[in-house]
């Protein structure tokens, strides 16, 4: 039998708000209310509200949480100091990425680790596998926390308005656990996935109705609009940002999608072994932006041709970019076309369009340090 589609504490919400729902992940959420290029742009001029309440969350604690986490992934945890956040992948021993995540650390015996929703029961699952004999525990709380995100150049000012805590003390990748809004505790942390300023504010489900609502009346003056599953893609392109199963998935390795930086060596981790002679050995493709000169959308999954005829890649995401008003596209290509300004084919249905390689950055991020 199958599942039964999951809501969020906000699905009335969405319907106030004439929320296209479609399924994701499992779940009812939005698609966009009214236009995902109006929402898109909301966020990047002033800024727009997601339920982001189907993503996953797991807590770990004990006296090895630090190192039992620092073996799953492939960030170097021991430099988060207290209230710190840390993006990381997250691999199999062939390197392959089982997700990306956000590590919060409360302290070195206490972290929230926050993992997609298309990804939360394997993740779980694959998490717990590790235990060994760590002396930690590891509890899935997906269902009791709800999440919303505001993001966008004017999210710091909505905010202030319904809390006493200073929020410009809370700077970029840092939370505050003890952020009250109308008497509602909340985890508010300074992190997103829009490129743009903004927070993620974490609160038990019975609560996160109130919360949207209160936000969305001191915003509304401000250009404030609530922003769908659509906008949230279009927006986390632009600025490369990662989507597991399209970007990065379990035969793509962090190094393959661009994400060295998050991959550090000198720590020991599952995978290390396989993603160290990748790096040593030099990869045989990565990941690049490209942009279309003829007519056309790239989408996930079309092939990529050099100018010879020869398949040298795959797409994995494309749009028509709200921001720039260009067609561009993020592709695993073979290493030999990846220089910047490469010629290169795409093959949208029957017809191969013309297209070339640029850089990944489409648009510029503008966070608050």
């Amino acid at each position: 039998m199958e599942e039964a589609e999951k809501r969020t504490a906000l699905y009335d919400i969405h319907k106030k708000y004439n929320g296209n729902i479609v399924d994701f992940a499992g779940f009812q959420l939005p698609l966009y209310y009214d236009s995902i290029i109006e929402e898109h742009k909301a966020v990047r001029t002033n800024a727009g509200i997601f339920d982001v309440s189907h993503m996953g969350e797991v807590i770990v604690s004990g006296e090895d949480a630090e190192n039992y986490i620092q073996n799953l992934v492939t960030n170097d945890v021991s430099l988060i100091e207290n209230s710190g956040v840390m993006y990381t992948p997250m691999c199999y021993e062939n390197g392959g990425v089982v997700d990306d995540l956000l590590v919060y650390k409360y302290n070195t015996k206490y972290y929230l680790l926050v993992i997609n929703a298309s990804n939360i029961e394997k993740d779980f699952k694959w998490i717990k596998q590790q235990m060994n004999n760590y002396k930690v525990n590891v509890n899935n709380v997906s269902d009791e926390i709800a999440e919303v995100a505001l993001q966008g150049p004017k999210a710091e000012k909505i905010l202030q308005k319904l809390t006493d805590t200073d929020l410009s003390s809370i700077k970029f990748f840092t939370f505050n656990e003890n952020v009250y809004f109308n008497n509602i505790k909340c985890l508010v942390s300074r992190t997103g996935y829009t490129g743009e300023d903004g927070f993620e504010i974490y609160t038990e489900q019975e609560n996160i109705a109130a919360i949207w609502e209160s936000i969305m009346k001191v915003g509304i003056s401000e250009g404030l609009r609530p922003a769908g599953l659509g906008a949230r893609d279009t927006l986390r392109f632009e600025v490369a940002l990662p989507l597991y199963g399209n970007e990065i998935d379990k035969d793509i390795t962090p190094l393959e999608a661009s994400l060295g930086y998050f991959v550090k060596l000198d720590t020991d981790f599952i995978g290390k072994d396989i993603l160290a002679l990748q790096k040593e050995k030099g990869l045989s493709r990565k990941l690049v932006g490209i942009e279309l000169i003829g007519k056309g959308i790239a989408r996930h999954g079309y092939d990529i041709e050099s100018v010879d005829g020869i398949k040298i890649g795959t797409i994995t995401t494309g749009y028509q970019s709200p921001s720039l008003n260009k067609t561009v596209a993020l592709g695993l290509v073979d290493i030999d076309y990846t220089k910047l300004d490469t010629d290169i084919l795409i093959k949208i249905r029957k017809k191969l369009v013309p297209a070339k390689i640029v850089s990944k950055k489409f648009y510029k991020k503008s966070y608050s340090k």
